[in-house]
This record gives C-alpha cells, sequence and structure tokens, in this order.
C-alpha cells in the first residue's frame, strides 16, 4: 500500500503541495502536457529549486501573460475542467476541492453556490495548483493520504473581499473536525486552496503512520519565516504491514468412521483445492476409539473451498 504523508510544519497551500509532488519525482513533462488540456489564458510556469533555511526544495510559479483577472464563479471553473482532457480522477479531485471552497464560501456570504464568484481562489494560479496538485495525485496512485496537524497563523490581510483575519473565513470553515495549532506567526499558514485540498484527501491527521519511506520531497513557499523553514515536506513510503510474512489459516476435522482407502483420494483432491500442506494424526476420541485428525494449511481465500471439499469428499461433520 502507498502511503503519503504531509508534514505540514509551516501548514499548507496549493503551490507548495503542487511543488513537493515535483519534488518527489512528479515529471514536468506529465504535468505540463495535462494543464495544457485546460482553457485557460496563457502563463508562464516557472520550476526552480529553492533554499529555506539551509534546507533544499522546489517552488513553482505561475504568472499570466495578460492583464486580465477574469473572477470566476464554480460553474464556469466547472466547465473548464469538465471539458478538459484531465483523466477522470484528476477531474473528479479538482471537482471536489473547488466545490468544497464554494459550499463553505457560500455560508460564510449566506448566498447561492451558484452566485459565488471566486477571486483569489478563481484566479489563474489558484486553478492550476488544485488541477496541478490533482495530476500529482493520479500519478503518484497513493492508495492513502495522510497529514499531520495544522498549524495556524494570526494576523489580517488584503482581499478583494476587503480585510479579512488570518485563518481566512473559508479556510476555517474547511478545517472543521482537523486538529490544528496556533503559532506565533503574524501570517497565513493554511491558504484555502491548501485547506480545500488536504481535506478533500485526507480523514487522518496525526503522527506519521509505520512505512518504509521511499522518497521525501520539499515544497517552497513564497515568504520566508523567522523561527521556521517555510517548506511543506511530502513523505512517500510503503505500509510496513504489507512487507509481512502472508496469513495463513489451519483447518481441521476429526473423524472415526471413514473407509482408509479414501483418505489417499481425499489428500489429492485438496491439494487440486489449493492447500498448502495436508496431514493425518492418529488421534484418541470419545470412548477411547481411534480417529485420524485431518490438519490442512491454506491462504484464507482457499479456506471456503476446502472445507466444501472436506464436507463433500470425507465423512465429518465439521
Amino acid at each position: 500500500m502507498k502511503i503519503a504523508y504531509l508534514d505540514c510544519f509551516s501548514g499548507i497551500s496549493g503551490d507548495m503541495f503542487l511543488a513537493a509532488l515535483l519534488d518527489c519525482g512528479l515529471p514536468r513533462r506529465v504535468l505540463k502536457q495535462n494543464l495544457a488540456t485546460l482553457s485557460l489564458d496563457p502563463y508562464t510556469l516557472s520550476i526552480k529549486p529553492v533554499q529555506r533555511m539551509n534546507l533544499t526544495g522546489c517552488q513553482i510559479t505561475i504568472r499570466p501573460r495578460t492583464h486580465k483577472h477574469p473572477h470566476r464563479g464554480l460553474k464556469e471553473i466547472k466547465r473548464i475542467i469538465t471539458k478538459s482532457q484531465l483523466p477522470k480522477p484528476v477531474k473528479e479531485l479538482s471537482l471536489s476541492a473547488f466545490e468544497r471552497l464554494a459550499n463553505v464560501e457560500s455560508k460564510i456570504h449566506r448566498t447561492k453556490i451558484a452566485d459565488i464568484h471566486f477571486h483569489e481562489v478563481g484566479a489563474l494560479d489558484s486553478i492550476i495548483d488544485i488541477v496541478g496538485t490533482a495530476i500529482g495525485i493520479d500519478y503518484f496512485k497513493f492508495d492513502k493520504v495522510c497529514a499531520s496537524p495544522l498549524p495556524l497563523g494570526s494576523g489580517f490581510a488584503k482581499t478583494e473581499h476587503g480585510v479579512i483575519p488570518i485563518p481566512a473565513p473559508a479556510t476555517m470553515a474547511l478545517l472543521k473536525g482537523v486538529p490544528v495549532y496556533g503559532t506565533s506567526l503574524n501570517t497565513e499558514l493554511v491558504t484555502p486552496t491548501g485547506a480545500a485540498l488536504i481535506t478533500s484527501l485526507t480523514n487522518r491527521f496525526g503522527p506519521i503512520p509505520p512505512m518504509t519511506i521511499k522518497k521525501v520531497g520539499y515544497g517552497g513557499g513564497s515568504r520566508q519565516h523567522r523561527d521556521r523553514p517555510n517548506l511543506l515536506r511530502l513523505v512517500i513510503g510503503e505500509d510496513c504491514e504489507s512487507d509481512q510474512a502472508d496469513k495463513i489459516l489451519i483447518l481441521e476435522a476429526q473423524i472415526d468412521d471413514m473407509n482408509p482407502e479414501i483418505y489417499d483420494y481425499l489428500m489429492e483432491r485438496l491439494f487440486e483445492g489449493g492447500a498448502l500442506d495436508v496431514s493425518y494424526s492418529s488421534i484418541q476420541m470419545k470412548k477411547n476409539r481411534p480417529g485420524v485428525l485431518i490438519r490442512v494449511i491454506c491462504p484464507p481465500e482457499k479456506k471456503s473451498a476446502l472445507a466444501t471439499i472436506m464436507f463433500q469428499e470425507s465423512t465429518t461433520a465439521g
């Protein structure tokens, strides 16, 4: 089982998540080819190494080539995604993140979802961050995504909606049910896009689960923090349980009334049915009568078939 663990010691944003996936090996060609199927205004995608407090990671920057900054609604964003040539899982995750954002925005502004027009989140870079992250998740085919508790900053930020507190109201609404903790940083650590993505993917927050680590990547944010490197650490590994030995079952039956000539035939049928081993042992049964203990060792998935053979080809009652 392939596991992704998001170590959010400096929070999470859409661009940091995407950059961490790139740092773990998401090919740039795969990202750009998939993003090219979106009907978006022209833009430049910059992917480069970045250093934060002696730790090196990857940073992604999107710059529009035009001065247009459209405020897209959910309907338009859904049209852009659904009409693209993106794989189905990428579309589903991208739409899930945007629908979660639209849902909390509609409640915050007390309006219908259809009337919501995203400002910062509807911008070109946010669409690419969310869809690009979905492309990376689909590329790695994670079986499970886990994350650490999320740190939150404080203060205020100027947005298209005016001055809002940090964390942003949309972020706080998205993080209901998620373990968080406060910091002394007067800045945004968890963005709405980061919150939408992590809550769309993750239902387990806590320490890193047991795993064999295969890859570690770092996605860099645009700011420098005074007390920690502004990076998102992505750890990719394999579930330790998958390395353990296969489980086996033992099926047993006691018989004292079967023709001895049948035992050879019964053993053949059990091996044909998938038994790993078959053995007979002499035992003393009730009233001191001699009997035979049949022991069959088998994989769990062969249990029903082998039990059926024992009932059909021997005189056992159970």
